[in-house]
């Protein structure tokens, strides 16, 4: 059973604080549950198909859904984003994920009843707008339609945007009212210009390649198979699996196993 646990009892420990407390009856096994669905998460598979080994698939299932509508995993990823800030140089970027037609119910016409997917060239998708700190961690985040502008993500977002001495975008955030916005809070924007603008916007170039930081973050949140692919029609749900899945890969994945012996480096989990 061992092999099939995704988290340790280290990672357990950072974890337990951010669980809602238990009344009546004692909960199942968090470690196993947990584990099972990040697997049932990363692999992208229904609920029926999890493994016999992390229990009835409804337990996870209805834990999944309970700590959904609770916010429970935006609340694990949040919270453990701000245990060790690295805020000095921040990046913001957005990213379409592909809405499943099991998620966009094509009858309702384009996603409808308020389900964040929206008609965009590449077919119904949602749009991921988020936050990283100076190594590519993501700290800040939250989903809209497809179709919606990544000024309307950089307007929701400005208000819980970090303190930082540097702001990293590229050029579909050049917007007057941005830059100022950030300077007035003490941030530099290094952020190219449109190239429709009459005067050229000066920025560091140098500073600038460290964006690339935010686009390899997307890049591992899309190795979770439900993420890349929407398959949930209820955007609290599918906004919990881009939190799981960031807590997950940034904020457990490199942690100290036990005591570190005389003369070798730390034991790490890479498995994620």
């Amino acid at each position: 059973m061992s092999n099939f646990y995704w988290l340790t009892e280290a990672q357990m420990v950072r974890l337990r604080p951010f669980f809602p407390k238990s009344r009546g009856r004692v909960r199942v096994d968090d470690r196993r549950v947990l584990s099972g669905i990040i697997f049932l998460n990363r692999n992208g598979l229904r609920w029926r198909d999890a493994p016999a080994d992390y229990g009835p698939s409804k337990t996870l299932y209805n834990r999944w859904k309970r700590w959904s509508d609770m916010g429970i995993f935006a609340r694990i990823m949040t919270g453990l984003a701000t245990e060790a800030p690295d805020n000095k140089t921040i990046s913001i970027d957005t990213t379409y994920l592909k809405a499943h037609r099991t998620a966009s119910s094509l009858r309702f016409g384009k996603g409808g009843r308020g389900r964040l997917i929206g008609q965009t060239k590449g077919g119904m998708n949602t749009k991921l707008h988020a936050v990283t700190d100076t190594s590519g961690r993501q700290i800040r985040f939250f989903i809209t339609a497809g179709q919606v502008s990544d000024y309307t993500g950089a307007m929701a977002l400005l208000n819980d945007l970090p303190n930082a001495q540097w702001l990293l975008a590229d050029r579909g955030y050049d917007a007057d009212w941005f830059r100022e916005a950030l300077s007035d809070r003490g941030t530099r924007p290094c952020i190219p210009g449109r190239k429709s603008r009459n005067k050229v916007v000066s920025y560091d170039k140098r500073r600038y390649r460290r964006r690339n930081r935010i686009e390899r973050m997307f890049g591992r949140l899309k190795d979770w198979r439900r993420v890349s692919t929407r398959y949930d029609q209820r955007p609290k749900v599918f906004l919990s699996a881009i939190a799981l899945a960031a807590a997950v890969i940034f904020w457990l994945c490199v942690l100290t196993i036990g005591p570190e012996p005389t003369g070798h480096r730390p034991v790490v989990s890479s498995r994620f």
